[in-house]
């Protein structure tokens, strides 16, 4: 079995960061194993609160996993501290994984600042470049470049401006587009598009840890990058179509669709 790690936030209800990397993971048949960087406190109405793990908690559960056990893939998500990300990108420059997924997760849906902004040039000069694949989607790509992305020509030139960030594969998420839900992925030389209908519902909590962390259990699994992301495409689309209606606000993805789909079970 492949070994997956995420390192990033948890997230109280379940369907993001820490969490739904874990069930992503398992979800594609591979072991998953997890370093917290914050505690939020969150529903599907919100984030209301945020409490950073120090950096020395971060480097000491980041060296517990790879003095131990094999690391085939590496997720990053939510880390929101200058001094936080040095330190993660320390540790990996020490262990070299050879797969690494970066979601630069900046703000929530509810407009909750996950990214202190002081920390975004730490994000772009020290994690970017170790990126396999990087995956942020337009207001991040945005902030990252500073381009302004509206349709998909802003977003080709937008993933070329990142890629020169040192990423090896830029995928842009295009599901703040006005018109459809497509995405691209560049990798210095060829610029892919992966079409993808849009999906009638409210309940996308969680898709862009959801979908970095699909990329990366695929890496693990050997797949290539392209088709990686293509398995990730197809299996978020089917976890939104399938997704679940639960508190009073923006519900989570069905991870676990295919398998209860093939358990006979239902979302009720």
């Amino acid at each position: 079995m492949k070994h997956v790690l995420t390192i990033a936030g948890s997230d109280t209800c379940g369907g993001a960061g820490i969490q739904a990397d874990l069930k992503t993971f398992s979800a594609h048949g591979t072991y998953g194993m997890s370093v917290i960087t914050a505690v939020t406190v969150q529903n599907t109405m919100g984030v209301f609160g945020c409490q950073d793990i120090a950096p020395e908690i971060v480097k000491g559960q980041i060296d517990a996993i790879f003095e131990d056990i094999r690391v085939d893939a590496v997720k990053i998500g939510m880390v929101s501290q200058t001094e936080t990300i040095n330190t993660i990108a320390d540790c990996l420059e020490k262990y070299q994984p050879k797969n690494l997924v970066i979601d630069p997760v900046m703000i929530s849906k509810s407009g909750f600042d996950l990214l202190q902004p002081s920390a975004k040039e730490a994000l772009i000069k020290r994690l970017i470049p170790l990126a396999t694949v990087l995956t942020p989607n337009l207001p991040e790509a945005e902030a990252i470049c500073g381009l302004e992305m509206k349709n998909l020509s802003d977003m080709e030139r937008g993933a070329k401006a990142i890629h020169d960030m040192g990423a090896k594969y830029v995928f842009v998420k295009g599901g703040h587009l006005s018109d459809d839900a497509t995405d691209l992925l560049y990798d210095g030389k060829t610029l892919l598009t992966f079409p993808g209908k849009r999906i009638d519902t409210k309940n996308t909590h969680g898709t862009g840890c959801t979908i970095s962390s699909s990329i990366a259990a695929n890496l693990a699994l050997g797949y290539s990058v392209e088709e990686s992301v293509r398995l990730a495409k197809a299996y978020i689309t089917d976890a939104i179509a399938h997704s679940f209606s639960i508190g009073h606000g923006v519900g989570p993805t069905n991870h676990f669709y295919r398998l209860y789909e093939k358990a006979g079970l239902s979302n009720d």
